[in-house]
């Protein structure tokens, strides 16, 4: 068991009420019952295509050959099936092929794709994201180039933005197009890395969406464009001198290659303007900010895997007595039956079901966004811009310590590649990592989320937590936890207020404990989220009796969540109003 279909379809059904989408004219014809197709399509391919190849994708890595990079050979059916049976372009328009799906149930079938096997889910929604920029921006020219292709699995979309020396900052990517007499057809020249499956032998040709900077344009971020650069020229079935250099050895996700490209060296690379010169950077974030979201699912989905495991561990591993029963006459029980090792799996399921909630949630705002009218259209967007610098960085940052309890719980066979606990807690890592670290979206969140118009997203998701606290304090079951949010809710305005105070008069000051306030904000967001589920509970077990264990162990999490977790920020407070500024007065010469 890598996930719970259980829980999965509580969070969709009873919690975030998907099937509400379904009111939107947009997604009218879907409902509960194709929503549950979807998430029965998912686990028959999770279980049958992705599971099976989960270690032997770990073990059996990439290679750089003459030829270029060679992955698992089980890669190409799999990219075959997500092809063949509609996932690449599932969300896309009824007129462009796709199926309208609520991109919240795509997030869910990924969230299954992902527990089974991380590597392997990787590389059809990269090409997800990359044809849904060239359909959003390109041509209609590019789109009928480009875009079939990508949706069948037969093409490989990428996102190429870093080079060697311009990483998360983009203004100083050096990668340049040359005009040429074609119009909109620009050559290339440049290295790219770190490109996910940016070669491999499980498609028949690679499709870029690449960043550079034509010749003579501006400095900085104004002067990007954003290019398609295939591998193989799809007009002439030549190379496009697109050569790849180095694949990269990772600690993790191992079964999707990372490479190194470089583009022109014999002068005959050719890339497609994608929209307006110039403009790249801002196409390419539609892009980037939906994959942040996707990194945070990717990271509860690796938490959630490692959590089952280590949870069925816990429940078959015999070890020691009950404090107080010394009789070694008796059976010892199962490491489950004591209180740290509950601990560790209550922490790491407050963190993982508690992470999916706020995904979810995105991702249903996501929707809105796309799909609403009105005020309603307008503030889903406020909120999502807001809460998506948590929903990428929380699930990751504390991804990585659910997987590392998950490993305790097995003790030392955790340490062993026996069990895949130890492989879960490496592909962890990666998480905090792309997309935009940790830190940078702690600038994000503190420097434009929480200031953008005059701090309506702020306004708005404090609106929501009040309405809450409100309903919750009718719950018997939630009244408590209801009273405890809202003294730390008006901890948060009030630390808010307070870092705001800081922001004209010394922006580095301001910033400088950014990271702390992502997490803090985080805390308070995922506690809000937990008491949402916490009402749910508590509503279904009014109803019926029916799944009552399952129930009573979301309270029995949330309750966790608010004891355990949430009291941590009042440590983060403490940091957070001192006058103190450490990092900065820190020499550099005095490391």
């Amino acid at each position: 068991m890598f996930y719970s279909s259980k829980d999965l379809k509580f969070q969709l059904f009873e919690h975030i009420k998907v099937s509400e989408l379904c009111k939107l004219p947009y997604f009218q014809e879907h409902s509960q019952e194709t929503f549950e197709l979807v998430l029965d399509a998912a686990d028959k391919i999770a279980v049958h295509q992705l599971r099976p190849l989960l270690t032997e994708m770990d073990r059996q890595e990439p290679k750089l050959t003459a030829d270029g990079i060679k992955v698992h050979p089980g890669m190409r059916k799999i990219i075959q099936t997500f092809g063949e049976d509609g996932w690449i372009n599932a969300t896309f328009s009824f007129e462009e092929g796709g199926q309208q799906l609520p991109n919240t149930m795509h997030m869910a079938a990924g969230f299954i794709f992902q527990a089974a096997n991380y590597s392997s889910s990787v590389y059809p929604f990269l090409t997800t994201g990359a044809a849904n920029l060239i359909r959003t921006f390109g041509s209609q020219e590019l789109i009928d180039k480009f875009t079939p292709n990508m949706y069948n699995g037969k093409w490989q979309g990428t996102m190429a933005l870093t080079e060697p020396d311009a990483g998360s900052s983009l203004s100083d990517l050096s990668t340049t197009a040359y005009p040429t007499e074609k119009e909109g057809v620009f050559k290339i020249k440049g290295q790219k890395i770190y490109i996910s499956c940016g070669d491999h032998d499980a498609c028949e040709n690679i499709i870029h969406l690449m960043l550079a900077r034509i010749e003579g344009a501006p400095a900085g971020v104004k002067g990007i464009s954003l290019f398609v650069v295939p591998k193989i020229n799809v007009d002439t079935g030549l190379p496009n001198d697109v050569r790849t250099e180095g694949v990269y050895h990772k600690m993790g996700y191992k079964g999707a290659p990372i490479a190194h490209l470089m583009m022109g060296s014999e002068d005959l690379c050719e890339g497609y303007l994608v929209g307006e010169a110039h403009r790249g950077l801002s196409y390419m974030f539609q892009m980037m900010n939906e994959a942040r979201v996707g990194v945070g699912m990717n990271a509860g989905a690796i938490a959630t895997a490692a959590y089952y495991s280590s949870l069925a561990y816990a429940k078959e591993r015999p070890q020691g007595r009950k404090i107080g029963e010394k009789d070694p006459s008796q059976p010892q029980v199962s490491i489950i039956e004591h209180a740290d090792v509950k601990r560790m799996l209550l922490f790491q399921k407050a963190i993982t079901e508690g992470s999916l909630s706020l995904l979810l949630y995105c991702s249903k705002l996501g929707d809105m966004a796309h799909a609403g009218k009105g005020e309603a259209k307008v503030n889903a967007a406020l909120l999502l811009g807001l809460l998506t610098p948590i929903a990428k960085s929380y699930p990751s940052e504390m991804g990585c310590l659910s997987t590392s309890a998950a490993v305790q719980v097995l003790g030392g066979a955790g340490y062993t590649t026996d069990f895949p606990v130890e492989q879960y807690y490496r592909e962890a890592r990666i998480h905090p990592i792309h997309e935009g670290t940790t830190g940078i979206h702690g600038m994000d969140l503190l420097g434009r989320k929480i200031v953008i118009q005059e701090g309506k997203a702020v306004q708005l998701l404090m609106a929501e937590m009040i309405q809450s606290i409100a309903r919750a304090k009718t719950v018997k079951q939630t009244d408590s936890f209801a009273s405890t949010l809202e003294k730390y809710m008006q901890k948060a305005q009030q630390v808010t207020g307070h870092l705001l105070q800081k922001a004209g008069k010394n922006p580095e000051v301001y910033l400088s404990d950014a990271t702390l306030y992502l997490e803090f904000l985080g805390i308070l967001v995922i506690a809000w989220r937990w008491l949402e589920q916490g009402m749910d509970a508590s509503s279904q077990l009014e109803i019926s009796t029916q799944d009552s264990e399952f129930y009573h162990g979301k309270l029995m999490a949330m309750e966790y969540f608010f004891e355990y977790e949430l009291v941590k920020m009042g440590a983060l407070e403490k940091r957070l109003l001192s006058e103190k500024i450490t990092t900065i007065a820190m020499q550099t010469e005095w490391f």
